[in-house]
């Protein structure tokens, strides 16, 4: 660990990763720029000439975009799903990876086998049947049932992720806390998900970018009314064309959350990965 801090913290490193992150920037700062000229400007010449012309540079198109019925619907409806989406998998799959981990129970081993073995099971084999089955219950074309959707197939990477991480948890520890009167669910709760909090975080923030860009399993089991942006987005090109005053800043708009949560969760995240190169 000691060395991989001495590592990142020389100058050529650290140079390095400014650029990386610099090249990485990019395409969203020139995407944001696009979100705010015309689409005359747009015509006559690439994103980069707004840095000379900056009175091109107007919040115009997020008005319009404001007024777009079809893309404020397809904004909610993503948070809608993206936020049900990924807290039902952190919340199942940490009580189901705690459980496979320090609970004994009859055919543990068998059954986190079975879940394990759902990891190579492709999204697109179960797409015509899990269709057949929510339609039969009615759950063909609306939010909730692209969330179960979501849910159900983001559950075996979460056990499995969740599951090995707390199995590391020094078993004395959890002795210790039984011995000192815990129940199960104190254990869980005071310590077992603080000390899993950045495996959690890593978690959450790998679901919800799955989630939020996901347009294959939205595009068959969304209607219109229910559909997230990508799908709106798709369809706005479909029909408009080079509506480009109206897809930049819509498309932004869908980048810059994904964003915006990974930084939140910045610290989380790489704790987790950093534990994950140790352990």
């Amino acid at each position: 660990m000691n060395a991989i801090r001495r590592g990142l913290g020389s100058g050529l490193v650290q140079a390095f990763l400014v650029v990386i992150g610099l090249v990485w920037l990019t395409p969203l700062a020139g995407l944001f720029l696009s979100s705010l000229r015309s689409a005359q400007d747009t015509a006559k010449g690439g994103w980069w000439t707004a840095l000379a012309s900056p009175g091109q540079l107007s919040f115009d198109n997020y008005s319009a975009l404001l007024k777009n019925a079809g893309i404020t619907q397809a904004f909610w409806n993503t948070v809608l799903i993206s936020v049900p989406a990924t807290t039902l998998v952190v919340v199942i799959a940490a009580l189901a990876g705690y459980a496979f981990a320090w609970l004994d129970f009859p055919l543990r081993e068998p059954v986190f086998l079975l879940v394990v073995a759902l990891l190579v099971v492709p999204v697109q084999i179960g797409l015509l049947p899990v269709a057949k089955l929510f339609g039969a219950l009615g759950l063909f074309g609306t939010i909730p049932g692209v969330v179960l959707f979501h849910v159900a197939y983001g559950l075996p990477f979460a056990v499995f992720l969740l599951r090995n991480y707390f199995a590391d948890i020094p078993k004395e520890m959890l002795e210790a806390a039984r011995m000192d009167g815990g129940s199960e669910w104190r254990i869980f709760t005071r310590l077992v998900l603080p000390v899993g909090r950045p495996a959690i975080a890593s978690l959450a923030i790998f679901q919800f970018l799955w989630v939020w860009n996901d347009m294959l399993v939205a595009l068959l089991f969304a209607d219109s009314s229910s559909q997230p942006l990508t799908v709106e987005l798709q369809s706005q090109i479909r029909q408009f064309g080079s509506n480009i005053d109206v897809l930049a800043p819509g498309a932004f708009l869908s980048l810059i959350v994904p964003v915006v949560v990974f930084f939140a969760f910045q610290r989380h995240f790489v704790q987790g990965v950093m534990a994950g190169s140790v352990k």
